[in-house]
Formats: structure tokens, C-alpha cells, sequence
């Protein structure tokens, strides 16, 4: 559907496609599916941040047994916090692209 689309246009598209391919009928996860999702889909952005407070913080409220599920709106926000903690991030910022 994006084909053409610009690259900030298929990320999302990407994020969408690999949420919505894990969420049940109803469209959410369980906090157990979310955790495994970033463990398979997201290790690079989380991968050392296992002593950050804040990181901590994220991956125990999944780990909480709850039946509360995750929607999409939550996990964009969940990845969006995720990346800005991230070292990799910091990393993606040093690397200049030309267009």
C-alpha cells in the first residue's frame, strides 16, 4: 500500500504491519505478547539498557500479572520511550544521511 510511500511513511506502515500480525482479533496484547514482541522485533533498541531505572520500570509493568492488554496507541508510546532511552538512538543520531 505504501510502495511509494516516503521512508517515515513505510516505518510506521512497518510498526503497524508487525503489531497488528501479534494483536489479537480485538487488536491488543497481552503485556506477556508485547514483552516478546520487543524481545524478537526491538532487541537492538533494547539491548543494555537492563540496568537504566527507567527501563526497569517499562519491562516489569509487563511482566505484572494483569489482564490488561495494550493497544496500539500504547505500544507506539511504548516504542517511542524505548527508542529515546536507547543507546543505539544516540548512535542513529551520529549517522548522516545524504538524499
Amino acid at each position: 500500500a505504501l510502495g511509494k510511500g516516503s521512508d517515515l511513511e513505510k516505518a510506521f506502515a512497518t510498526a503497524a504491519l508487525v503489531y497488528n500480525n501479534y494483536a489479537d482479533p480485538e487488536g491488543k496484547l497481552s503485556k506477556s505478547e508485547t514483552k516478546s514482541l520487543l524481545q524478537s522485533q526491538f532487541w537492538r533498541f533494547i539491548q543494555g539498557q537492563e540496568n537504566k531505572p527507567k527501563y526497569q520500570e517499562i519491562i516489569s509493568s509487563l511482566d505484572e500479572e494483569s489482564e490488561n492488554k495494550i493497544n496500539f496507541e500504547d505500544f507506539m508510546i511504548l516504542l517511542v520511550s524505548l527508542t529515546l532511552m536507547s543507546d543505539l538512538l544516540q548512535e542513529i543520531k551520529n549517522v548522516k544521511t545524504t538524499k
